[in-house]
């Protein structure tokens, strides 16, 4: 069974060197796990698996947040052009950890990883009751509310800076 599933209900402290690209298969297997549970069996977005396409791309970063050693988190990234336009989707904190820093830190880490991989600019479509958390991490919307998955979003862009960011 996935290290997902094992995490205790205090969130502990976390910290920017928590939040890696996944390096094994299995660090892999978790990410999904925790994107599983969040967007399948928590929110019923997906029927079964929230995987596509994308997942199987060789572009597609996948992300994990750390916690007391289990993964805890995760998001993935992709660029959408050659021009520096980037893609930050599927962000997923399990519940026992969304009111400590997990989630920000998963965000700047996607942000980060994107302009230091020549990213220019990032877009998301965030769920409304996130978009908050996005402005406060530097975002702003960009364009109409509209569904997304069956739920209304916000399209959302940040610009990004590369290492110094």
């Amino acid at each position: 069974m996935s290290g997902a599933a094992s995490l205790s209900a205090r969130p502990p402290s976390v910290t920017a060197e928590r939040c890696r690209l996944a390096r094994t298969r299995s660090e892999l297997d978790d990410h999904f796990t925790v994107r599983r549970a969040v967007f399948v069996v928590e929110q019923r977005l997906f029927a079964g698996d929230d995987r596509d396409e994308r997942d199987a791309d060789a572009g597609t970063l996948h992300a994990i947040g750390v916690v007391a050693g289990a993964v805890g988190g995760a998001v993935r990234l992709y660029p959408l052009d050659g021009a520096g336009l980037w893609k930050g989707d599927r962000l997923a904190v399990l519940p026992a950890l969304r009111h400590g820093l997990l989630g920000a830190e998963l965000v700047r880490f996607a942000v980060r990883t994107a302009g230091e991989l020549s990213g220019r600019r990032m877009v998301a479509m965030i769920q409304l009751p996130n978009v908050r958390f996005f402005e406060m991490l530097g975002w702003r919307g960009s364009g109409p509310v509209a569904h997304y998955h069956g739920v209304l979003h916000q399209p959302m862009q940040i610009v990004l800076t590369g290492r110094d960011g």
